[in-house]
């Protein structure tokens, strides 16, 4: 029998932990977002320590490693990994579809809500003369470990839906290792605090929970069609 599209892997997060999850991620965002806010954007003293240290070790070749990593991030890998996502994740031409596209989705309004945050909370980058990469608009919370991160995670939602539990468990370790990487070129390349990049993982992971939740919902089909040959029940 053919697996049912989008079918939950075994063993998988209970709805409970998925809601302690989204909740506390909420609400250490929340909390970072108040203290930006409350201090006008002006760094903490760790953040501005982290910032220096990076300034200081702009050279090469990990400015060049750093900038082709953090590229990664934007764009349209994201989005081709949402896409690979939703096919490895479902069975069957109409099943692929709609996991494709609530893949895109997910990543989409995640990119939206992110981008509204950062307009709202409008916090200042770090001095221009410390960059070692081309940025826009405000710096909380960080655009690249905001998308790196849905991105990653529903990578590994796919795989964890295809593969076996050990392959799927490298996998998943490699794209967080990926995710990882690319908020911290944010901090190495000057370009973000890291409050800001710490900001944009929690608010994926929180995004990432929900849309796990909401995942039966999205995928629910009817019965399986009664056969031709199946006797009809009684009808009283």
């Amino acid at each position: 029998m053919a697996p049912h599209p989008a079918a939950p892997p075994r063993g998988g997060p209970r709805p409970a932990l998925l809601v302690a999850l989204a909740a506390v991620c909420a609400a250490l965002f929340a909390a970072a977002a108040v203290v930006v806010a409350v201090r006008h954007g002006a760094p903490l003293t760790p953040e501005q320590a982290a910032h220096d240290w990076s300034a200081a070790h702009h050279g090469e070749p990990l400015r060049s490693l750093a900038r082709a990593l953090t590229a990664t991030g934007s764009g349209p890998v994201p989005y081709a990994m949402a896409v690979l996502a939703g096919l490895l994740a479902a069975r069957g031409t109409l099943g692929r579809l709609r996991a494709v596209a609530c893949a895109v989705v997910v990543l989409a309004v995640g990119q939206a809500i992110r981008y509204g945050l950062m307009e709202l909370l409008a916090r200042p980058r770090p001095p221009q003369a410390d960059w070692a990469g081309r940025v826009s608009d405000y710096s909380f919370p960080s655009g690249h470990a905001t998308t790196a991160a849905l991105a990653a995670g529903l990578l590994a939602w796919g795989v964890l839906h295809c593969a076996r539990p050990g392959t799927a468990r490298t996998w998943c370790a490699v794209l967080a290792l990926w995710a990882l990487g690319v908020g911290v070129t944010r901090v190495y390349l000057g370009v973000h605090w890291p409050g800001d990049v710490l900001a944009g993982w929690l608010l994926a992971t929180a995004l990432l929970a929900l849309a796990l939740l909401a995942e039966p919902f999205a995928f629910r089909h009817p019965g399986p069609p009664r056969s031709p040959d199946s006797p009809s029940t009684p009808t009283s």
